[in-house]
């Protein structure tokens, strides 16, 4: 067993400041205004009213505190005789030494702005607005917040990675770019609850039906029924098959595949279509920003025969 794989050997109790080493090199600074609000804390607690972490280092006859420094320095200089701690009581590596520290020092959560404004102004009392110890930065976010919105602490969500195989990676980008298109580079989605299950069930269906175990890459077959599908996005979309006129701005713009019901086409046949694309650039009857015009120009010279 490593020593990052041995549990800790912890023991509580109460120890006097004083006593304790604090670290040489601390990743954790603290401005001195938000110092003295932890002081004035400390002294009107009379306490420290959470626990720091210290290690008895026996082979050198000292004990460190690996995290809560700044609260010990506070209990000195407010005058505490003891605090409470967390002694760890074996042997650490420096490396293990080091992780604990950061590690108490990186992972935390993050406020929700919505609740933090909502408790911030239960508080009455201008000395608890004080003991509460947000900042002008924190203060100038709640004065933002809109508590009719959201809140993302108050949604149930989950984290879902999807991991392709090379093969499946460039179509995989390139049916994101096209989803991407349809809305601004700094817009959200959220999706119904009701379109969850439907979700897993197609997921599911696509694994039994194939026999893969992969959710990548029952994702890939559930992405190539669509395509093979593209052209269903036109009839009563933006396309009225029985008056053949748009529906709508007859203006917008519309994905092409959904006209020819498919994205790619052999190379073969694409060199003559791009052959004949840019002869009629090069005579101008097509403007070169507005390729997709020689498709209308076939269209009306087969209409005319």
């Amino acid at each position: 067993m490593t020593d990052a794989q041995e549990p800790l050997n912890l023991r509580y109790g109460m120890v006097d400041p004083r006593t304790l080493t604090l670290l040489e090199v601390n990743a954790r600074f603290m401005r001195k205004e938000t110092f003295d609000r932890l002081v004035a804390n400390v002294r009107s607690d009379g306490a420290l009213t959470s626990a720091v972490l210290v290690w008895d280092d026996t082979a050198r006859d000292r004990r460190v505190v690996l995290s809560g420094n700044h609260r010990t320095m506070a209990a000195i200089e407010a005058g505490l005789p003891e605090v409470p701690a967390i002694f760890v009581d074996q042997e650490l590596t420096r490396a293990r030494q080091v992780a604990l520290q950061l590690s108490h020092n990186a992972i935390e959560g993050e406020d929700d702005p919505a609740t933090l404004k909502a408790l911030y102004e239960e508080l009455d009392d201008v000395d608890w607005r004080a003991y509460s110890g947000l900042d002008d930065k924190q203060l100038d976010l709640l004065a933002k917040v809109d508590l009719e919105g959201l809140s993302e602490a108050n949604l149930d969500f989950a984290t879902v990675m999807l991991t392709f195989l090379p093969l499946e990676l460039d179509a995989a980008r390139a049916s994101f770019d096209e989803a991407k298109k349809l809305v601004q580079a700094d817009a959200r989605w959220m999706a119904a609850y009701r379109d969850y299950e439907p979700t897993l069930d197609a997921l599911g269906t696509a694994h039994a039906a194939a026999n893969v175990g992969n959710v990548a890459t029952a994702l890939g077959l559930i992405l190539a029924v669509f395509e093979r599908h593209l052209d269903e996005l036109r009839e009563g979309v933006w396309y009225d098959p029985e008056t053949t006129e748009p529906i709508g701005n007859a203006h917008r713009l519309v994905p092409i595949e959904t006209m020819l019901g498919t994205r790619t086409m052999p190379a073969d046949a694409a060199a003559v279509v791009t052959r004949a694309v840019d002869k009629l650039v090069r005579d101008g009857d097509v403007p070169a920003d507005q390729r997709w015009r020689a498709l209308e120009l076939l269209a009306a010279h087969c209409q005319t025969e």
